[in-house]
């Protein structure tokens, strides 16, 4: 006997056939997806002790969001003329320094409860910076799947609250890895994170990679974000970063690189010898600047092999969690720079925010796609509405016409989390109350001594 039964669904598989099921069916038992095929056929072969209606419903695998930021300080609060490596340096991690685990925790609440709605059942939170505690009760409480971990360097000095020895970041991480791997009944991992960007001593970038070995867990940095990082890199250590890695011997197929964005062609080369994974957060670089369609390679990345999945990134540089956006971007902006429409085709992009993420967290046999055995990590979207009508190639109108705010119900783990549009585990109202009672804007600035900017005035 299934627990549920989801039926009447034009079911979007993502499976080895890539297969598009009319009039389909899903039966969950547990955590696990028991059998898909047609509503017709599983109906004679299960009953179920609940029933999920999915009539003019799409069901697809949940999204998966490989590069999350929970808590990047309070949206908006960044102005957007600040140049990306300032952005960083002289606004971001002063953010990060200052906020409190209570703040950490609605933040964190806020972050992935727009994910989740919009139809993300599993985030990669790139490193909160001090309170991993806070994200990790966030997650459990909303009932999704998340990798957390702490934001970890040894080289720059400042923020002094955030000043760590090679040794601190060292332990650190491995007690990360500890405490809350397989936390959650297993919805919460914990992988081995630092910051990257050239702000790791030799000994943390090899020692860390040693834990993520060890722990069979993954080692995740954010690397060669724009062209003027990544000359610096050279100056001071004498060769490209991806190169630099290499001769390191600490690139493999549990690394995953956040934005790669200036990355020569031996580096391209590299990554693909070395299967590393590769995360464009195509948001952030429409947003800051990054360069992605003057000197980014993610199409030649993608034609050579190379893992690519797509992230949202933080809330003061995508300022977005809806993963159908940055979907839509991925889709567009290569066909736009190279005036063909072959460049990332609808298909390609689903499979980044699908089962490329999977890949990129080392879970492509447990989620990504809807198959017999993988996790019941799955969205139903309404199709009542005038962005999805008609329906003609529901990958198109997946990619391009609808985005989040048509997603009507989500199940991780087999349990429902969404229904109807609305959290089932968290009571949304309470938590807005909570973030609306705060004075973001002028507690962020008095501690961190960052001006409030806006064009326009305030009255």
């Amino acid at each position: 006997m299934a627990d549920i039964l989801i039926e009447d669904a034009l079911i979007v598989t993502i499976d080895t056939q890539r297969r598009i099921i009319r009039d389909g069916a899903i039966a969950i038992q547990g955590d696990r997806i028991i059998d898909v095929g047609k509503t017709t056929e599983l109906r004679r072969r299960h009953t179920a002790g609940r029933l999920i209606h999915a009539r003019d419903m799409v069901a697809m695998p949940g999204f998966i969001d490989t590069h999350v930021h929970t808590t990047e300080g309070a949206r908006g609060f960044i102005p957007d003329d600040i140049q990306a490596t300032p952005w960083a340096r002289e606004w971001a991690r002063e953010l990060f320094a200052v906020l409190t685990p209570e703040e950490e925790y609605l933040l964190s609440l806020l972050v992935l409860a727009e994910a989740l709605k919009t139809g993300t059942t599993t985030v990669c939170e790139a490193g909160t910076v001090k309170y991993v505690e806070s994200l990790a009760q966030a997650a459990a409480e909303l009932g999704l799947r998340c990798n957390v971990g702490r934001w970890t360097w040894d080289l720059p000095p400042l923020p002094e609250s955030l000043r760590q020895t090679t040794d601190q970041a060292l332990r650190s991480v491995e007690e990360i890895v500890r405490q809350y791997h397989g936390a959650a009944n297993g919805r919460i991992s914990a992988w081995v994170h630092l910051l990257g960007q050239g702000t790791y001593s030799k000994e943390l970038i090899v020692g860390a990679k040693a834990i993520a070995d060890q722990y069979e867990v993954g080692l995740n940095m954010h690397q060669s974000n724009v062209l003027e990082e990544v000359q610096e890199f050279e100056v001071q250590r004498g060769k490209p970063p991806i190169e630099y890695l290499a001769d390191l011997g600490v690139l493999g197929r549990n690394v995953l690189l956040v934005h790669v964005v200036a990355v020569n062609d031996r580096e391209v080369e590299l990554l693909r010898e070395h299967d590393v994974k590769v995360v464009h957060c195509v948001l952030t670089c429409l947003n800051l600047g990054y360069g992605a369609t003057a000197i980014g390679r993610f199409p030649e990345m993608i034609e050579k092999g190379i893992c690519v999945s797509l992230g949202c990134d933080g809330a003061n540089c995508s300022s977005t969690f809806d993963m159908g956006r940055a979907i839509y971007c991925v889709a567009g902006i290569y066909k736009d720079r190279f005036r063909d429409r072959n460049y990332i085709p609808a298909e390609l992009a689903l499979e980044m925010a699908t089962i490329n993420g999977a890949r990129a967290l080392l879970m492509e046999n447990e989620i990504g796609s809807i198959e017999i055995g993988k996790k019941a990590d799955i969205v139903l979207f309404n199709t009542r509405r005038p962005e999805w009508l008609p329906i003609i190639n529901v990958v198109n109108n997946l990619v391009y016409s609808a985005d989040g705010k048509s997603v009507d119900t989500v199940l991780v783990d087999g349990r429902v989390v969404v229904e109807k549009g609305r959290l089932t585990m968290v009571d949304e109202e309470s938590l807005y109350d909570r973030v609306k009672s705060l004075d973001w804007g002028r507690l962020l600035s008095e501690r961190s001594g960052l001006p409030i900017k806006t064009r326009w005035p305030i009255v």
